[in-house]
């Protein structure tokens, strides 16, 4: 499989500007399709993607009959997923399998993957066969690993080639990838052995033969490493594109840099909506989607407040007897809320980054714990004082100020531990992290605010 190039000169005045919207509408609402094509002409696909997935469903499919005609395949990869399946209906299962061809196979199969079985089938069977054999061996390996994300189109070599052969068999085959950076040696049993980069065999004498310009740093891919170990890798390495390998070590495929990008921003973004509680939703979902995905969050945290809420219970007469401690206890429970947040943030984060292993657990956890109790201090001076002043009570003031140190400690010991002991078990931490958190410092914050006070003010 090819991507389809096109040279895009973009200038500044160029760029995408969401003003393009209300113009294409108005276009397309006066049947102007020459002017909408107009405009898309001078727009790269990710421009027309973001102006597919701004527009309404109804739009959406007046503009996509427009421009049907000048459809470019790099489109129908970016778009979001809902947005994808409504597109490929308007477009017709032949045409997406006629234009799927000349995509790159991992956009290929990125585009059919979340498709129902019945239309990947469909779509499938319209596909020439060696394109379809392609697509099949990347459908084959799970969802989120290195199989879904390479590209088949990669260039080997034998290393006993020099580079004149090199030289010459990429000017007679036309059968090359569009764009590549590397090529691979590969031994008999294809299994790769080295990688050189193009500028190393072009700065190199016709004569040198190839296993002689070989490099030491050498990086293979697992085709079932998750992607997200895949991105971890090339950072590690600095590398421009690595190779994948079957079970049996051969050279299957290849995954580069711009496949990598995708990856960090996504699960960049994955990390995000979870740590908020809204799973994988997307600012294109349907309504009964995103109210379906944010209820059950919606709903844990509803148990967690009754929880909380029980333990305020059990010192009703407590507060009964004092009012202020009323006033005063969801600031305690809110302050430790955010200590615990700001410390659970940077675990999650350091451990999708590879940052935080269990060699410095030990070390982080105590810094954590540090952290907590020195703002825990500082701010129970300021909070202390203030509530001794405002309600004239020197006891309180340091009921408070106790009750807050002791919060703000428990809640950034809990920001640390809560995501190791998720990972520990296989959860990905930033599921179900701000849960627990929320639940330990809201009741642990009421517990012994209102505890204390029960037992030296009232």
């Amino acid at each position: 499989m090819n991507r389809n190039t096109e040279n895009y000169i973009i200038s500044f005045k160029d760029q995408f500007d969401p003003s393009l919207v209300s113009e294409i509408i108005s276009s397309v609402d006066s049947g102007d399709k020459d002017s909408v094509i107009k405009i898309v002409k001078r727009l790269p696909p990710s421009d027309i993607t973001d102006i597919i997935n701004l527009l309404k469903p109804s739009e959406r499919k007046s503009f996509i009959e427009c421009i049907k005609d000048e459809f470019q395949p790099e489109i129908l990869s970016d778009l979001e997923d809902l947005v994808r399946e409504e597109v490929i209906n308007y477009l017709g299962y032949n045409f997406v399998a006629n234009i799927l061809p000349k995509l790159e196979t991992d956009d290929a199969v990125h585009v059919i993957e979340d498709l129902k079985d019945n239309e990947k089938d469909l779509i499938l069977q319209k596909i020439p066969q060696s394109d379809r054999e392609e697509l099949q061996l990347s459908l084959n390996y799970p969802d989120d690993s290195a199989g879904r994300l390479m590209s088949l189109d990669f260039v080997s070599a034998p290393p006993y080639w020099d580079v004149g052969e090199v030289i010459d068999y990429f000017r007679k085959n036309k059968e090359l990838p569009n764009e590549f950076y590397e090529i691979y040696l590969i031994d008999p049993y294809f299994k790769p052995i080295a990688t050189l980069s193009l500028s190393n065999i072009l700065k190199s004498n016709r004569s040198n033969k190839l296993e002689n310009l070989k490099s030491n740093h050498f990086v293979t891919i697992p085709a079932t490493m998750d992607k997200e170990l895949v991105a971890h890798e090339f950072e590690r390495f600095d590398l421009v594109s690595a190779p994948v390998i079957d079970e049996n070590d051969r050279l299957i495929g290849v995954i580069t840099a711009d496949d990598i990008v995708d990856v960090i921003k996504d699960e960049a973004g994955e990390d995000i909506k979870f740590l908020g509680g809204v799973g994988d939703e997307n600012i294109t979902d349907n309504v009964l989607k995103v109210s379906r995905g944010r209820f059950s969050w919606l709903f844990i945290n509803l148990l967690t407040a009754i929880l909380a809420s029980i333990v305020i219970g059990i010192f009703d007469a407590t507060i009964q007897e004092m009012v202020a401690l009323a006033i005063l206890m969801p600031i305690v429970a809110s302050m430790g809320g955010n200590a615990g947040t700001q410390t659970l943030t940077i675990a999650v984060r350091s451990l999708s980054t590879r940052e935080l292993v269990p060699l410095n657990y030990k070390r982080i956890i105590n810094k954590e714990i540090l952290v907590s109790f020195y703002n825990g201090m500082f701010f129970a001076i300021i909070i202390g004082v203030l509530s001794a002043l405002w309600f004239s009570n020197l006891s309180l003031g340091a009921v408070l100020a106790f009750a807050m140190v002791l919060n703000m400690v428990i809640a950034g010991l809990s920001g640390i531990l809560i995501p190791l002991s998720l990972n520990k078990v296989g959860i990905d931490p930033a599921i179900a992290s701000t849960v627990f958190l929320t639940t330990i410092t809201d009741v642990v914050g009421f517990f012994v605010f209102l505890g204390l006070a029960a037992w030296l003010l009232v």
